[in-house]
């Protein structure tokens, strides 16, 4: 195996691909199979590099006058030029020949400016089942705000060099050739800046969830999953050893009504989204440098939604419906799901290339999945953003209000049980608190990377509204006294977990708005050649995902109302452990291959993931 030549950490100097232009790069990683050395430039780009490509910085000598050649009759002080041919000096033909050879290798650098481009933000967490987290399913959990993932790159005239032979050009000949270069320069800078999203294809190996057939069979199993989790569950004894249930008629599971109430639910939220209140702020910037505007009234939305609620209640509303259809009204919201992710993609066909998400491949099922466009909107209606946190997240508790209001006709009982009300009590806090922090969700991978597509709009309309009312929902059927001192024990549990879910939320938060506040000068941090600081202190220095332990000791609490009956109401920590974990080793490889060494030095200082003690 041939011995590579520079070290991890190295700086040297890297020719940028398809020009003769020499830049300072850090050297990140080697590849033994492809023999390519990683580097990154000092604006944040990423590439790969050939040997050959790369020089050590004592190999440049800065060139001490604007000339290039070492002709006695030019070097400065002479004040004499002789008009007459040197020796040296080539024929007027030749000169014309080595600029229009030059002139060739602009063309042929043109060529070739689709180069190979890591890009500059960190997939993170795509996940099928889109979950409001603090700030979730953002790579860069605790590091300074960045511009964008696709920023414009700038090419530093000052630190660049030329690799060329020795010439004895004339003056004007100089002059034409920087001009040469200064065109071939602002050329590959602007090729780059309108590229930069055209030249990073995912390549099939870094399709997220199984590629293709893995979307596929999520699309699909995934709506079969939920119908068959909610009938089960309806059973006298929901035990899984009386898998499968018994399956309803089809013409059972759609009523034109239940999909009715369904879209004036969607309506009422999309009416209170549009209302003029609350605070308008900007969202990160995009690959053109645009920053779009997003009105932050999520809470407020909550709040009417409530009153309308209450109002409803007091005219004797009958909210049993909700609970005798449940499997319709998660039949209907499917379907609405569905439509709106044909309609999202059809749209993203027409859509202009710098509006399209990073995750998208070209390949149309893929793309149907984890969405193709990044920011859909209707004049300033932002999809995404109004259904990240609205029809979806505000639902789950008015669906856990109708459960409990179910739970007391159906057991006859004056007031709910405590089970109930402990199940209620928790998931409003964690709603409300999503709400309250809605700013947080602008950073958020969901918003900044992935597309809207099936894959998000599954999540957050059916997956997230009708999976985590399920404790909830169990205890309609299946009742479980909770007795004063294990009440108290649960709650004890919840508290620590929000504690620590908010905590490390908040700090992060604070610490990418403003890393220099004096109210964070106690925290230590790690410098990366990103320009960013990881926080090693902290909630950050006790494990690297506070944040995610927090949110798991919740949903332990949120489960232990129902007892140790069934394993049932133990589905969503089963399924959020294995969520978080697989989204906590997706961090990990691309934290590493961004932050490189300065990563490495951060898992020594905090070698613990998810859970103290367990690496």
């Amino acid at each position: 195996m041939p011995s590579r030549k520079f070290a991890d950490g190295e700086v040297v100097r890297g020719r940028w691909p398809g020009s003769s232009l020499y830049y300072e790069v850090e050297i990140l990683s080697h590849d033994s199979t492809s023999q390519l050395y990683t580097v990154k430039y000092k604006d944040g780009t990423e590439l790969e590099l050939k040997e050959n490509d790369i020089k050590p910085l004592t190999s440049f000598r800065q060139r001490k006058g604007g000339s290039t050649s070492s002709s006695p009759s030019r070097r400065r002080g002479s004040r004499s030029r002789s008009r007459s041919r040197s020796p040296g000096r080539p024929p007027k033909n030749a000169r014309r020949s080595a600029s229009a050879s030059h002139q060739a290798n602009i063309k042929e650098a043109r060529r070739e400016v689709e180069v190979k481009l890591t890009p500059l933000i960190l997939k993170p967490f795509g996940n099928s089942i889109s979950r409001y987290n603090g700030e979730p399913e953002h790579t860069e959990r605790n590091d300074v705000p960045h511009k964008n993932t696709q920023e414009k790159f700038s090419l530093s005239q000052e630190s660049s060099y030329i690799s060329t032979q020795y010439s004895l050009r004339p003056r004007r000949e100089e002059v034409k050739l920087k001009e040469i270069d200064s065109k071939e320069e602002k050329f590959i800078a602007k090729e780059l800046a309108v590229r930069t999203f055209e030249v990073t294809p995912i390549r099939a190996k870094d399709l997220e969830f199984g590629g293709v057939p893995g979307v596929f069979l999520i699309m699909f199993g995934l709506p079969v999953f939920l119908f068959l989790l909610l009938l089960i569950c309806k059973q006298k004894d929901p035990s899984l050893l009386n898998f499968p249930p018994p399956l309803p008629a089809l013409y059972e599971l759609w009523e034109t009504r239940v999909f009715g109430v369904y879209l004036l639910w969607f309506l009422i939220q999309v009416l209170f989204y549009l209302l003029p209140i609350g605070k308008v702020v900007e969202g990160t910037p995009l690959i053109d440098g645009r920053r779009l505007k997003y009105r932050l009234n999520g809470f407020y939305a909550f709040i009417l939604t409530s009153a309308v609620i209450g109002a409803s209640l007091f005219q004797g509303v009958e909210f049993h419906y909700v609970y005798s259809h449940f499997l319709q009204f998660a039949v209907g919201a499917t379907v609405f799901c569905v439509v709106l992710s044909v309609y999202l993609y059809m749209r993203s066909l027409k859509a202009p290339r710098n509006d399209l998400s990073p995750a998208s491949s070209g390949n149309a099922v893929y793309d149907f999945f984890i969405g193709r466009e990044l920011n859909p909107r209707i004049g300033t209606f932002d999809l995404k953003y109004f259904c990240e946190l609205r029809p979806g997240l505000i639902g789950w508790v008015v669906i856990n209000l109708v459960m409990l209001l179910a739970e007391m006709k159906i057991q006859d009982r004056a007031i709910p049980s405590l089970a109930m009300i402990l199940v209620n009590s928790f998931q409003l806090l964690y709603v409300v608190d999503a709400l309250w922090n809605e700013e947080a969700l602008l950073t958020t991978m969901d918003i900044i990377h992935d597309g809207f597509g099936f894959m998000l709009a599954f999540g957050d309309l059916v997956w997230v509204p009708f999976i985590y009312s399920f404790q909830a929902f169990y205890l309609v059927s299946h009742p479980n006294e909770v007795s004063w001192p294990m009440a108290s024990l649960i709650i004890v549990l919840k508290l620590c977990g929000y504690v620590i879910f908010r905590g490390a939320n908040s700090q992060k938060n604070a610490f990418r708005k403003n890393p220099s506040d004096p109210k964070l000068a106690h925290l230590k941090t790690i410098h990366t050649s990103t320009g960013k600081n990881l926080l090693v202190s902290g909630w950050w220095g006790f494990v690297r995902h506070p944040n995610y332990l927090g949110d798991l000791i919740m949903a332990l609490a949120w489960s232990l109302p129902c007892g140790f009956n069934h394993i049932l109401p133990y589905f969503y920590v089963i399924y959020f452990t294995m969520l978080l974990v697989h989204r906590e080793a997706r961090d990990e490889y691309h934290c590493k291959k961004k932050y490189g060494v300065a990563w490495e030095k951060y898992c020594q200082r905090v070698p613990y993931r998810i859970f103290p003690y367990i690496y």
